[in-house]
């Protein structure tokens, strides 16, 4: 049976899509895609050393040239490309698996993995040729465009206009022509192309002691499938309501489906199973990199999950995935007001960041690794716990922001008592 040949009325089939999304088991709905987890594992587990060679043969290697880095030893870092591969493997196996998932639950929008495959490619020619920053940010503004045209984030925007007491924008007319610019939909691609930015650079920062980005990636993506599971208990008619709403037409839903629930719980599998593959190559001592093609894809991956939980304008589980992220995000911010404090360019490089502090504190990368690690834990417990009880009405959603707003506000007066405490420093040093 195809689109053109429903053999029910539209108003049945969307009510029949309906009780499906509503009524699915989220028990069910991961042990059928529990395949891609462990597709997306092996995969990465076996293509690491292949790439290791790789990366030797062409001398795709870091050199420890610099004060600041913390190995002691060339180490090749093609292992993004090994995360890439574990990812789009399992990612094109999901595509059959979801003929299991429940009626009108939409697959990975082709252009979420699109997205991945330029990420990937800005990375690895930064990483072979050290490309001009502009190369890198127009390959992560395309991707973004690509999810804003899959409608992944788009409704991120309207979620926080009502939030604001604003509500839903008029169109716009555009002067001298017949056209009319929606303010919403504007605001809401920027928006998801300041979380694909912003989410891809936090990642790439953190990027600096054996295992860390890995094993906080890993933490992250567990706390992503929770959220998500949890989630698909949560799909009230109302929901269900917004995203029919939304369609073209009732072939749309029966071509495409109607909620990323499943995409969601399918992309976190993969992006867990891919950092798990490389953990072991990549746990210090690491035998291989990520590079900025890992970590720019990382960044990516994750930000994609956290834009589809706010499929229906659910700001607030936005904010509960942000919190999840929150290992990448504290790192940024501190490195940006401690620098601002100091005086410092934003984005010059130093030894300051929180994986250094961790270091010289603890003494050891292990230690210092795992003591992020148990932070992240934390933080991704802390976003799936405030999403879980705001979903089951526990709690109002208003708690999501006010804890939000708390941790980073707490943030930035860390990161203005460390530049002041650096500057301080630099000042009795002279």
């Amino acid at each position: 049976m195809t689109g053109n040949s429903l053999s029910i009325s539209d108003e049945a089939f969307l009510r029949e899509i309906a009780r499906s999304v509503e009524q699915a088991d989220p028990w069910q709905v991961l042990a059928s895609q529990l395949p891609v987890l462990v597709i997306a594992f092996l995969t990465t587990l076996v293509a690491t050393p292949i790439l290791r060679r790789v990366a030797i043969a062409f001398d795709i290697v870091d050199h420890p040239s610099e004060a600041r880095k913390i190995h002691t030893r060339s180490t090749p870092y093609l292992g993004g490309m090994a995360v890439f591969i574990g990812l789009l493997v399992a990612l094109l196996l999901s595509y059959p698996l979801a003929e299991q998932l429940p009626i009108g639950y939409r697959v990975v929008p082709h252009w979420v993995v699109i997205g991945l495959v330029l990420i990937t490619l800005t990375g690895l020619l930064d990483d072979v040729t050290e490309c001009d920053s502009w190369i890198k940010v127009a390959g992560q503004l395309i991707a973004a465009a690509g999810l804003a045209s899959s409608n992944v984030g788009t409704k991120v925007a309207a979620g926080l206009l009502n939030w604001l007491g604003i509500g839903q924008i008029p169109l716009a007319p555009i002067p001298g022509l017949d056209v009319h610019l929606d303010v919403t939909n504007v605001i809401g691609a920027l928006i998801i192309a300041i979380f694909v930015l912003g989410g891809c650079n936090a990642t790439n920062l953190i990027d600096g002691l054996d295992g860390l980005l890995s094993g906080v990636v890993a933490i992250m993506a567990t706390g992503f499938l929770v959220l998500s599971l949890v989630m698909l208990t949560f799909i009230s008619p109302g929901q269900i309501d917004l995203l029919i709403g939304g369609l073209a037409s009732p072939d749309q839903a029966f071509e495409y489906g109607i909620t990323l629930a499943g995409a969601r719980v399918v992309l976190a599998l993969a992006l867990l199973g891919a950092v798990l593959g490389f953990l072991p190559h990549n746990f210090n001592p690491a035998t291989i990199f990520l590079g900025d093609c890992g970590s720019l894809l990382l960044g990516y991956a994750s930000v994609v999950i956290i834009l589809m939980l706010g499929e229906t304008g659910q700001t607030h589980l936005v904010l509960a995935g942000l919190i999840i992220f929150s290992i990448p995000i504290i790192d940024t911010m501190l490195a940006i007001v401690r620098r601002r404090v100091q005086g410092q360019p934003m984005w010059d490089p130093d030894a300051h960041h929180m994986h250094h502090v961790f270091k010289r504190r603890l003494g050891s990368v292990k230690s210092a690794v795992l003591a992020i690690y148990a932070m992240g834990s934390c933080f991704a417990a802390l976003g799936v716990l405030l999403g879980w009880l705001s979903l089951a009405g526990s709690i109002d959603r208003k708690w999501i922001y006010i804890v939000f707003i708390a941790i980073f506000t707490l943030v930035g007066f860390i990161g203005v008592r460390m530049g002041l405490g650096q500057r301080a420093s630099v000042a009795n040093e002279a």
